[in-house]
């Protein structure tokens, strides 16, 4: 029997795949706690630095696998259990690369990502409102975060799809590439941001997590605080890389 998630590693870069297929990579109980060990295991690799999160067969993921659902709905909600596999945010950055559709808890694995790469040919969407399943992904409160209330409730009451062009238009997605494209992009990116000093892109993106719901005056502390760290190690030597004509024209 093929194994429900792959993973394969390219240098500091980890791929994780939803290989079901055959019903567009929805997860069922037991593909959710292997996608949640995954990504813990990706954390503690001290040598990878990115992943990428994808489906396989042109597909991202169609949420959870109703089939299953319909017979035991005792499923652990994937972001508020501890053992969900979208419980926080990782550690280290992770990217989406999302072809086909991304609907309900597909929409919610999308969510969890730190950046979303779109096919032209994507389609997202909260796709179980006809069938009356609840939202426990996230989606509830990562949406409205992303792109603000009124358009998450739009998508959240109606269920209606949202194409890659309009996903882009409300910052649901950072960026759209060619139809079968987007894990090789997504691939490609990952290793450009595993290559940057990683003290001082940890800590900034940390301080981009901490500040939801704090004052501008406490998220500022908090930013302060955890730059430190770089501001010792990296920040001296960087500067010197550049005083000597390195990084100069755009280059990385």
């Amino acid at each position: 029997m093929p194994k429900k998630i792959l993973v394969e590693t390219n240098g500091p870069v980890t791929t994780i795949t939803i290989n079901r297929p055959e019903v567009r990579n929805a997860l069922d109980k037991e593909t959710a706690l292997l996608l949640a060990a995954a990504f813990r295991a990706f954390e503690a690799d001290d040598s990878q630095r990115v992943a990428v999160v994808t489906g396989a067969e042109g597909a991202f993921c169609a949420g959870a696998d109703l089939k299953e659902t319909a017979e035991r709905a005792d499923y652990i909600a994937w972001a508020g259990h501890p053992e969900g596999p979208f419980h926080n945010p990782l550690k280290k950055p992770l990217i989406g690369a999302v072809a086909g559709h991304a609907c309900a808890g597909g929409l919610g694995l999308a969510l969890f990502c730190d950046i979303r790469i779109a096919e032209e040919s994507a389609v997202f969407g909260i796709f179980c409102r006809r069938w009356g399943v609840p939202m426990s992904d996230g989606t509830t409160v990562r949406l409205p975060r992303l792109i603000g209330r009124g358009p998450a409730l739009d998508m959240m009451l109606t269920g209606r799809p949202v194409k890659a062009e309009e996903a882009l238009t409300l910052g649901l997605v950072s960026r759209i590439v060619p139809n079968g494209t987007a894990r090789e992009q997504a691939e490609e990116l990952a290793l450009q941001i595993a290559s940057f000093p990683q003290i001082a892109m940890l800590s900034d993106r940390q301080s981009v997590y901490a500040q939801e719901g704090l004052t501008e005056a406490e998220a500022v502390k908090i930013e302060m605080a955890l730059a430190e760290d770089a501001k010792q190690k990296e920040a001296k030597a960087g500067a010197a890389r550049f005083a000597a004509g390195a990084g100069r024209h755009g280059e990385y």
